[in-house]
């Protein structure tokens, strides 16, 4: 079972794709920071500061300005995540995100998703508003119990 998530960023595939890998852009939108630039077969730590949680991503494709593909999760076992980059013209990017590793015989299964997906959701609006409008305030606005 998957999860997708699709939003459109009125920036040049290459801007959205440097703010994932390169270390000192993704504390603008996602985690507060990344060990080092994401490139295929690292290990990258990252860090969420606001809620003192720490996390590896196993990095297993890289295509530049068009796919990060990463596997996170306990011990890095977890899910794959896929990020693709559309470019639709110049200045117009599709970001679209799929999480694949649900079990769906898991009781908690729906929950697990639908806060899935309101984790992508909420993502990639702080990525919109940091790329788009240098807004980087949002990412850690999240409230979680």
């Amino acid at each position: 079972m998957n999860n997708l998530t699709k939003m459109k960023i009125l920036k040049p595939a290459n801007e959205v794709f440097e703010a994932f890998v390169d270390p000192s852009k993704i504390g603008g939108f996602w985690f507060s920071s990344s060990s080092e630039r994401w490139e295929q077969g690292k290990i990258i730590t990252v860090r969420y500061d606001e809620y003192n949680a720490q996390l590896e991503l196993k990095i297993l494709e890289i295509i530049e300005n068009e796919k990060i593909v990463f596997q996170w999760g306990e011990d890095r076992e977890g899910h794959i995540v896929t990020i693709t980059l559309d470019k639709i013209n110049q200045m117009s990017t599709i970001i679209e995100i799929i999480e694949e590793g649900f079990e769906e015989n898991d009781d908690d299964f729906v929950n697990r998703i639908l806060e899935n997906k309101e984790g992508w959701v909420y993502m990639l609006t702080c990525l919109k508003g940091y790329l788009e409008f240098g807004v980087y305030q949002l990412r850690s606005a999240l409230v979680l119990d």
